[in-house]
């Protein structure tokens, strides 16, 4: 019998509507039978696209022995986290306050009945491996503790809590922006050169990820010259662009590379990571026309179209990293089977250009592949037939699972992405297909003055958040730069109205991830920081800073100062993730003339578990 999930939109919740757990989505009704129950929550937190996320539930989820042990002792709760960031924030935030480590997904915490969780950890196995121990033993654990020092656990709760709100920046300094130095981006530019890696690209070692927004930072500071930065910018989109971290046959990006060459990827494609991607190359060869930005442009716009873009014209969300219940078999490849496919002079041109020639590099049985050696200019038309006909073989496979709920700050990413490409690179069919997913917003997901977050099959619902306001109203004006139409301004300033009457912090500036009728949670994040998209409220700032100058309406360049003078102090700091707050504050303190620059992203990774509480 499908369980309480069988009614959702997400298809993550869906894959789990016929787990033998008595999975509940997030609800009152869940949090009410919990407080009446006296039973702890045991919350799940995925997405669909996610592989560790299936391997946990094809080892716990689907095991009716598992799924007992948790229908006794728990109320259990699926999230996705696609759809419910505002959850998936607060409890990324308590488990890495828990473990002293970032989190990642799927995440699995354990609350108390008013929401304050207690333990939390990321994957954890069937049976004890690898230093983690056996999900249902856990299980059982953590019940016993719940139980047992209720004393504890309400003290730790009271803590934790205190720690979530001292996250809130405080009150913004009484500073006058015109008066400030450039300090803060010389600052965040040498953080990050500080971090770069010379020889592949980057920052920092495996995993790596891609970082858009800092490149987008950097590339803004080699046109103003700065030598450096131009190194790390070019470099580093050369080396993604050649490695595995791009699909070589179909265009886009995945999500992240498990090396630090950006050779093995893990596989899934993210809408969000392409759309700021796109924009980003994009630029680059505005600046620099190297052919290869542009080749990368022109495909990841064309597979965003072909595979992403549904019939409605808004995009789906993500492509699975596995296919045929293995993570990788859509997009590896056995040599024998490129031969058989090839002529001997094409099969000279891929293994000299793939490294076909050297040991397998993935898993050791298959290749992935990635630029190893340049192709000569009299083989390119090879290379293309090659590329062609090895896309048209992989096509025969059974396609990884897409995602296709519609999500609305993840398209406005990829329209504005398509508004910048179409209009640096004049393609009007980029244009259109901006445009198409912008009706769709419109129509389906603009309802009564506010933004709904999500749609699937006709059914839009969830109240949007600060990133749908925030990189909806960018992507707007983005796409009234290149292709204005009667309307947009007018829409750009509802959003951002409400974004003004809604979210903003009236006393201490800046603007809250959730609107001011939204469900009471254990928290209210107002997030700056770009993490795996750029932070809500650097969005909101540049935005808003841009309309209020094209408007001459002062409110919404005030509100935009109020922000970024609530997030000087950490800019002061010059820590990691703050590169889209330093071009809005650029963009704040320059010459109207100043170039401008898009926002994009960073990425965490999934550690071992852990808690304050030990429980296993």
């Amino acid at each position: 019998m499908p369980n309480r999930l069988a009614g959702e939109t997400s298809p993550y919740l869906l894959q789990h509507a016929d787990n033998p757990v008595d999975w509940f989505p997030w609800s009152e009704q869940a949090l009410t039978l919990a407080r009446e129950s006296g039973k702890p929550i045991l919350l799940s937190i995925g997405y669909s696209a996610c592989h560790w996320c299936h391997v946990m539930a094809h080892e716990s989820f689907e095991d009716p022995a598992v799924a007992a042990v948790m229908n006794e002792l728990f109320i259990s709760i699926k999230v996705d986290r696609e759809e419910r960031p505002d959850l998936d924030q607060i409890y990324q935030s308590a488990h890495q306050m828990l473990t002293g480590r970032p989190g990642g997904w799927p995440l699995t915490m354990f609350l108390a009945a008013d929401g304050t969780p207690f333990f939390g950890g990321t994957y954890f196995p069937n049976v004890s491996r690898h230093g983690l121990p056996a999900f249902p033993d856990l299980c059982r654990n953590v019940a016993d503790i719940h139980r047992q020092r209720p004393d504890d656990i309400a003290e730790q709760n009271r803590s934790l809590r205190e720690m979530l709100a001292g996250t809130l920046p405080q009150s913004a300094p009484k500073v006058s922006l015109d008066r400030l130095d450039d300090r803060p981006i010389r600052a965040g530019r040498d953080f990050l050169l500080r971090n770069y890696d010379s020889r592949f690209g980057g920052f920092g070692g495996a995993p790596k990820f891609p970082h858009a927004s800092d490149l987008a930072f950097l590339l803004r500071q080699a046109r103003a010259g700065d030598g450096r930065a131009r190194e790390a910018a070019l470099t580093t989109l050369t080396r993604m662009a050649e490695g595995g971290i791009y699909d070589q046959l179909g265009g886009g990006f995945c999500r992240y590379s498990v090396d630090e060459r950006w050779e093995i990827p893990h596989f899934e494609k993210m809408l969000y990571d392409n759309g700021q991607l796109l924009g980003l190359y994009a630029e680059a060869w505005e600046f620099n026309p190297d052919p290869l930005f542009a080749r990368v442009v022109a495909e990841t716009a064309a597979w965003a179209m072909r595979e992403m873009q549904l019939p409605d014209g808004a995009f789906a969300s993500s492509l699975d990293a596995d296919s045929e219940g293995e993570e990788g078999r859509y997009y590896v490849w056995d040599r024998e089977a490129i031969l058989a496919l090839v002529s001997a002079d094409e099969w000279r041109v891929a293994r000299d250009h793939w490294g076909l020639d050297g040991p397998p590099n993935f898993e050791r049985t298959d290749w992935h592949l990635r630029v190893a050696a340049p192709v000569a200019q009299t083989d390119a038309l090879l290379l293309a037939n090659l590329r062609a006909k090895l896309l048209a073989q992989r096509e025969t496979r059974v396609r990884p699972d897409r995602d296709d709920k519609v999500l609305t700050a993840w398209n406005a990413l990829m329209i504005e992405g398509l508004a910048r490409a179409g209009r640096i690179f004049a393609r009007p069919d980029w244009l259109a297909a901006a445009r198409r997913a912008l009706d769709f917003l419109q129509s389906t997901l603009w309802q009564r003055g506010r933004l709904l977050a999500t749609a699937r099959h006709g059914r839009a619902h969830l109240a949007g958040y600060l990133d749908d306001y925030a990189f909806l109203l960018l992507a707007v004006q983005e796409l009234m730069s290149a292709d204005s139409r009667p309307g947009d301004l007018t829409f750009a300033t509802e959003l951002a109205d409400v974004l003004l009457d809604r979210y903003e912090d009236k006393t201490n500036g800046g603007f809250h991830f959730t609107a001011d009728d939204h469900e009471t949670l254990i928290h209210r994040p107002k997030p700056g920081h770009d993490n795996s998209m750029p932070g809500g409220n650097a969005v909101a700032a540049l935005a808003l800073l841009r309309l209020g100058r094209r408007q001459g309406d002062v409110r919404y360049v005030e509100a935009a100062e109020r922000t970024l003078r609530l997030f000087l102090p950490q800019l002061a700091r010059s820590g990691g993730g703050t590169a889209t707050l330093l071009m809005a504050l650029e963009e704040a303190t320059a010459r109207d003339d100043a170039p401008v620059n898009a926002p994009g992203c960073s990425d965490v990774t999934c550690p071992v578990p852990g808690g304050v509480l030990h429980a296993s």
